[in-house]
C-alpha cells in the first residue's frame, strides 16, 4: 500500500521560501514531507500495441473480448516503464521524508483493465490507485489525484490536462526500448522555452528571427521569464533533491536547450530567481539534442517541438509537450 492516504497536493509549500537559503541546501528538520504524484496511462506504462490494433481494426467489443481472453498474459514493458520503476525506487529512498506515487489513469473499463493490474502485480510495481474511465478521457481526474505530471499516449488527453494547469506530455506507445535498470539514478531532461518557461521568447524567434531573438533576450537578461507548464513539476523534483547531498542524490535533472550565447543568460537568471536547482545545463546553439541526451543517459526528455521529439525518441523516452506557439502551426 502507499505510504500516504490522500494528502492534498503541495507543490510549493509555505516553508519552501522560509527554509531555502541557496539552491541545493538541505531542508530544516521541520519541513513538511515532500510529495510527488505522477499519473500514467496504461499505454505509456505497458506495450499494448497488439490489443490497440484490435481496437483500431475491429472495434470496442472485439477489444474487450481480446483483453479478457488474454488477461492472464503479462504485458511487456512500455516506453515509460523504466522511469516508472525508478520513481517507485525513489519513493523507497525517501522513507518518512516524503512520497512519490504513481497513479494509473486509463480509458479501459475495470474489466479490460484487469490485465493491466495483473501485469502491475507481476512486475511488483507499487501502484494501488487507478481510474478506469470506460472509454472517456481520464484527464478530469488529474487534478483530483493532486497530480504533478501526467503521461499519456493520447494527445487529446494531454492537451486537456495542460489546459487544466498540470504538466503533461504525450508518450508515443512505441519508441526507445526499456533501458538498463542497473542504472539506479533517475535522470530527467527538459527543454526550456514552452516547457519550463513560457513561450514568450519562442514567439519572438518565430516571428522575427534569430538575430532579433538574441537582441531581445540580451536586453531582457535580468527579467525572469514567465513560468511554463512544467515549472511546478520541476519544483517538486527540486524539493526531493534538497533531501539528499548533491553527490548522493537518486535524482538528476538537466536543461537541454537549443539556445546558445548570448540568450543563455536570461535562462540562468530565471532559474536563479526561482531558487531552483538544475544539475546540468546544456546550451547547444542549435545542435541536435539526441547525442547529448544519450550522453546524459536520460530516462525521459520533455520538448514542445514535434520535430525534436521525433528525432530523440529513438534514443531516449521522449514526451511531447503540446504547448505554445510551436504547436499552433
Amino acid at each position: 500500500m502507499s505510504k500516504d492516504q490522500g494528502q492534498p497536493r503541495n507543490t510549493h509549500p509555505p516553508e519552501y521560501d522560509a527554509h531555502r537559503t541557496s539552491a541545493g541546501d538541505m531542508p530544516h528538520q521541520d519541513s513538511c514531507p515532500v510529495r510527488l504524484v505522477v499519473a500514467i496511462s496504461s499505454r505509456a506504462l505497458f506495450d499494448l500495441g497488439a490489443s490497440h490494433q484490435v481496437f483500431e481494426t475491429q472495434g470496442v467489443e472485439a477489444y474487450c473480448r481480446y483483453q479478457i481472453d488474454h488477461e492472464e498474459e503479462v504485458l511487456e514493458p512500455g516506453v515509460a516503464f523504466p522511469m516508472a520503476k525508478k520513481l517507485l525506487a525513489l519513493d523507497e529512498r525517501l522513507g518518512k521524508r516524503g512520497q512519490v506515487e504513481l497513479i494509473l489513469l486509463s480509458r479501459n473499463s475495470s474489466d479490460t483493465g484487469l490485465r493491466v493490474f495483473n501485469s502491475i502485480r507481476h512486475y511488483e510495481l507499487d501502484i494501488t490507485r487507478a481510474a478506469f474511465t470506460g472509454g472517456c478521457s481520464p484527464y478530469s481526474y488529474v487534478s483530483a489525484f493532486g497530480t504533478h505530471l501526467f503521461l499519456s499516449a493520447d494527445p487529446n488527453d494531454v492537451r486537456k490536462a495542460l489546459a487544466a494547469g498540470c504538466a503533461a506530455a504525450t508518450i508515443p506507445p512505441t519508441g526507445h526500448p526499456p533501458g538498463d535498470e542497473a542504472v539506479q539514478q533517475l535522470r530527467i531532461a527538459f527543454d526550456g522555452d514552452a516547457v519550463l518557461f513560457s513561450d514568450e521568447a519562442e514567439q519572438v524567434y518565430r516571428q522575427h528571427g534569430l538575430e532579433t531573438f538574441n537582441t531581445t533576450e540580451s536586453a531582457a537578461a535580468h527579467n525572469p521569464l514567465r513560468e511554463g507548464p512544467f515549472k511546478d513539476f520541476l519544483i517538486a523534483l527540486h524539493e526531493i533533491q534538497r533531501l539528499f547531498p548533491a553527490d548522493e542524490s537518486p535524482l538528476r535533472t538537466a536543461l537541454i536547450t537549443a539556445r546558445g550565447a548570448p540568450s543563455h543568460e536570461r535562462i540562468i537568471r530565471t532559474l536563479r530567481a526561482w531558487g531552483i536547482r538544475i544539475d546540468e545545463s546544456l546550451f547547444l546553439g542549435g545542435l541536435d539534442k539526441g547525442p547529448f541526451l544519450k550522453a546524459f543517459d536520460a530516462d525521459i526528455f520533455f520538448d514542445d517541438q514535434r520535430a525534436h521529439c521525433d528525432s530523440t525518441s529513438a534514443l531516449v523516452a521522449t514526451g511531447h509537450v503540446p504547448y505554445g506557439i510551436a504547436n499552433e502551426y
